[in-house]
């Protein structure tokens, strides 16, 4: 077979990196051999080596991944940020060209920037696996002197830190977690900023996550105090996210000393993620708000909270309010606590207003009820088959893994690679660590 296997041995032009099914890569004007990109990654000479990351990076060719990890601690920073763009790209699951030859006209096309890719959400990540090396440079990375450069590490870390699984994933979080955690003190706000956003995304709670590290999840907490109100809103979000319970009081309190604004709203919705049972007589408080945006939160902490005699209160709640997004609530959380109909949620996630909302709640309802959702898999609509493609394969339930497997070969391209990378996560999630 050729392509993968022989690349390192065989003369190759960029356009022949590009994988199938992705978009055409830019041609090179003379051939470039594989082995020596590599090599010039090495070189004594910054010129050469930067060269070579832009050449790999526009490749994105997965053998380069390790390679270019070395470059991403590189001396010079204009290399290191190439370095990073480099590793991004490979992994991303639509592939940036930098770069396009039309004619004699080299024209450049949209950068790499790791904020842009971490902001995506998980799905920015394509089904490849991330090499150890690759994660632990940019973790080393995100405490460069250079301000760019350690936000760029620090995005590009959280947005390829996700891809583990099972005991790799428990490896890096005890490992990553405390370095992470500690630029939550950084004096740049922006970095702090990154670091928290970074700390909800890796520590999002998974169904096998052992408890998390208490001098862990308590610098979150602490960034709760940051003077900068950015810092302090994304700390809110990622314990939510990371569904702390030491955070409750803490949320709880600041929930009552804003009363309402986006500030309360925030530590509300935090306190709803956790669902912890102390938090359940402030959301059924809460469930008859006058803001409909307090109470379609409060709806969601019902639901979470696993009491399906709170059904009542929701029906309540639902009733006396007309918002869209609290009559979604009320259908997420029947879906939840009454094992109801997913169809109305599948509606939504093709409206715009709703399908962020949507999409959150049929990720969190799909372990277990794949099931409901494969008939949905036959759509005429494709951005329906997107859509539950997409969340089936970050709902990590193993049972959607033979259901995803039929749309890999779906008649719309997106759609399929979209189930490549759903069946490979499903894959990832399912395997047993090695005895």
């Amino acid at each position: 077979m050729g392509g993968r296997g022989r690349m390192g041995k065989t003369l190759v032009t960029l356009a022949l990196f590009s994988l199938p099914a992705l978009p055409a890569l830019p041609a090179l004007r003379a051939q470039i051999p594989f082995e020596q990109a590599t090599r010039d990654l090495i070189s004594g000479d910054p010129g050469v080596r930067l060269r070579a990351v832009q050449l790999l990076k526009d490749a994105a060719y997965p053998e380069s991944a390790v390679p270019l990890a070395r470059l991403v601690g590189d001396p010079q920073d204009a290399v290191q940020l190439e370095a990073i763009a480099a590793e991004l790209n490979i992994f991303l699951a639509e592939r940036v060209v930098t770069k396009k030859r039309v004619g004699l006209v080299v024209e450049r096309r949209s950068a790499i920037a790791a904020e842009a890719a971490f902001s995506t959400g998980p799905s920015a990540l394509g089904p490849l696996p991330v090499p150890l090396e690759v994660l632990t440079a940019l973790r080393a990375a995100a405490r460069d002197d250079n301000p760019r450069v350690a936000l760029e590490a620090i995005y590009a870390f959280g947005v390829l830190a996700v891809e583990p699984s099972g005991a790799s994933r428990r490896e890096l979080l005890s490992v990553s977690g405390p370095e992470i955690a500690a630029l939550t003190g950084a004096s740049d706000p922006a970095i702090r900023y990154a670091a928290v956003r970074v700390m909800g995304r890796l520590f999002t709670r998974r169904a096998q996550d052992e408890a998390i590290e208490s001098t862990v999840g308590d610098a979150v907490i602490t960034a709760l105090n940051d003077n900068d109100r950015a810092v302090k809103a994304a700390a809110m979000q990622a314990l939510g996210t990371m569904r702390y319970d030491r955070a409750v009081q803490a949320l709880t309190d600041l929930f009552q000393y804003y009363g309402k604004g986006e500030s309360a709203e925030a530590a509300l919705d935090a306190l709803a993620h956790i669902a912890n049972p102390a938090s359940v007589p402030l959301f059924t408080a809460q469930a008859a708000s006058r803001s409909s945006s307090l109470r379609g939160i409060a709806i969601e902490g019902l639901a979470r909270s696993g009491d399906a005699t709170k059904l009542a209160d929701v029906q309540t709640a639902v009733g006396g309010d007309r918002s869209d997004g609290v009559a979604l609530a009320g259908i997420f959380a029947t879906a939840l606590l009454g094992n109801g109909s997913l169809d109305r949620i599948v509606e939504a996630a093709t409206k715009s207003k709703l399908r962020d909302q949507a999409r959150q709640y049929l990720v969190e309802l799909a372990p277990g009820r794949s099931e409901m959702l494969r008939r949905h898999l036959q759509d005429p609509d494709a951005r329906v088959r997107l859509d539950v493609v997409e969340v089936l394969g970050l709902g990590g339930d193993p049972a959607a893994l033979p259901i995803v497997e039929a749309l890999t070969k779906d008649k719309d391209p997106l759609v399929a690679r979209a189930a490549d990378r759903a069946v490979s996560r499903l894959r990832a999630a399912t395997r047993k660590p090695a005895s």
